[in-house]
């Protein structure tokens, strides 16, 4: 209560004169930023939701019991030493914070127009809005229905270039949604390289800026910002967040808690599918965190690692693929794939399926081809050692991760027991983002599995639902060592 009242003063005292507001640390990010964006609009919108951080904060108070179980699931996090790899910071939210272009930014990377803005205004004062995939009144208006069309700013580096097509390319492969470069377009997304990584989200229907600056320049930081020009908020928005993740509001530095509002229940659409902590357009659990803890807390605290994720989730492809009826183009195709796993038709193809991660396959059946085996799980403990990744380079990223897919099996009618025996040579952040071990226990398959990538997580046990247990290692920094042992379990 009394931090609350801390911040209601302050509110008072920004609101009492708005214009020292604006020249107060706002006008000392605009005098940094270098972004061609119009900065006197950016500064009249967050003005206005700096309007409502009461209102905001008031929401974002948790109950007697949303405290209790916080404490409790606090209790069962361990402590874990991150590491930095880049000195302008590992995730988005720390790039643009560094670069101070987070200040300017609706949840910390992400223009909004006029309409946009309003309409989440709105919804914080009470009136309705709808997100995650934007479908307001001008839906389909908002999506690409004739291809994404790009260029290429003059200040585009290779590296951005390529990095951008490859993000492009991943939402395009297992899609109907196609990426066309065409600088003459005169509505197109135009990739730039300024100060952070941000996007518009939908179509403007004009040239809208990406931005892939300093600290940006990787596929996950490419794929999450093309996601919101595909018309995409954050995961963490959503209005069913409270179900999944607890706001640890205390943690959250006061400038950016009113970023932390959430979508409305009664337009919020996110066509039945559940949330995915695995989610690209999920920020990391200590996004906008004063330094060493958590801003947002999973209900299932073993998934704190997963949350900042450099790949698209296959929840977020099936979403994607609804939200452009993509799904249409198999749907009444005699020939389509009859997917296992709760996999779907590619509509690129419809007799192969898109699977979710760890099956692979024509029909998500089998073990994904390349690095890895099918271990047979007995009784007695058995270790797998996965050695995976390049350390002549050290701490040099590379652009492309490395894979390895690992089926342990037990007998039928057993479950398969896994514990974590070592984890190293890896960079423990937010999201696993630079390499990690994902362990697939859940009796949904769908949904992206738990993740780890620090030596603190050794001892960790985890046992399936079924008889079987996908197990991913990836790796596009340095080379990591994991360290697992499995066993038969009943």
């Amino acid at each position: 209560m009394r931090d609350h009242l801390l911040i209601l003063l302050l509110f008072m005292c920004i609101n009492a004169n708005s214009s020292s507001w604006k020249m107060g640390f706002l006008r000392n990010a605009l005098s940094r930023v270098k972004t061609s964006l119009d900065k006197d609009r950016l500064v009249a919108i967050r003005k206005d939701f700096y309007s409502l951080r009461s209102k905001i904060a008031a929401k974002l108070a948790l109950s007697p019991i949303q405290k209790a179980a916080l404490a409790e699931n606090l209790k069962k996090l361990i402590h874990i030493q991150k590491a930095r790899l880049n000195d302008v910071g590992n995730t988005i939210v720390e790039v643009n914070e560094k670069a101070q272009i987070g200040e300017l930014l609706y949840q910390g990377d992400i223009v909004l127009t006029d309409q946009q803005a309003k309409e989440i205004l709105d919804a914080a004062k009470g009136k309705r809005e709808r997100r995650q995939a934007y479908r307001n009144g001008k839906y389909p208006y908002t999506t690409w229905l004739f291809g994404v069309f790009y260029s290429f700013h003059a200040n585009a580096s290779a590296r951005i270039k390529r990095v951008f097509k490859k993000g492009a390319m991943e939402w395009q492969k297992e899609s109907c949604i196609d990426f066309i470069e065409s600088p003459k377009a005169p509505g197109r997304i135009e990739l730039i390289s300024e100060d952070g990584c941000w996007s518009y989200v939908g179509n403007r229907h004009k040239v809208q800026p990406l931005s892939l600056g300093k600290g940006c320049e990787n596929v996950g930081a490419a794929a999450h910002e093309i996601g919101h020009s595909l018309g995409m908020f954050h995961t963490h928005s959503r209005h069913d967040r409270d179900d999944f993740i607890t706001l640890n509001t205390q943690n959250i530095k006061s400038k950016y808690l009113d970023q932390f509002e959430k979508a409305t229940p009664e337009l919020n659409d996110n066509y039945g599918i559940t949330y995915d902590y695995g989610s690209i357009m999920h920020y990391g659990a200590s996004g906008f965190a004063n330094e060493g803890t958590y801003s947002m807390v999973p209900l299932d605290s073993d998934y704190t690692q997963t949350l900042g994720s450099p790949f698209i989730s296959f929840y977020e492809k099936l979403m994607m693929n609804i939200h452009y009826n993509c799904l249409e183009k198999c749907g009444k195709n005699a020939k389509a794939a009859k997917c296992s796993m709760g996999g779907f038709p590619n509509p690129r193809d419809c007799r192969i399926c898109v699977c979710p991660s760890g099956y692979g396959g024509k029909l998500c059946n089998k073990r994904p081809s390349g690095c890895g085996k099918t271990l047979k799980a007995k009784p007695s403990p058995e270790k797998l050692v996965d050695v995976l990744g390049d350390d002549s380079k050290e701490k040099r990223e590379r652009e492309d991760f490395m894979f390895c897919h690992y089926w342990i099996q037990a007998p039928r009618e057993k479950k398969v027991e896994v514990k974590m025996m070592g984890f190293t040579g890896g960079i423990a952040s937010d999201g696993c983002y630079y390499g990690g071990v994902e362990i697939k226990a859940h009796k949904d398959q769908r949904l992206t599995g738990y993740r780890f990538c620090a030596p603190e997580n050794a001892g960790k046990t985890l046992v399936s639902h079924s008889n079987l247990m996908p197990v991913i290692t990836y790796n596009r920094v340095n080379k990591t060592t994991t360290i697992l042992q499995y066993r038969s379990s009943v």
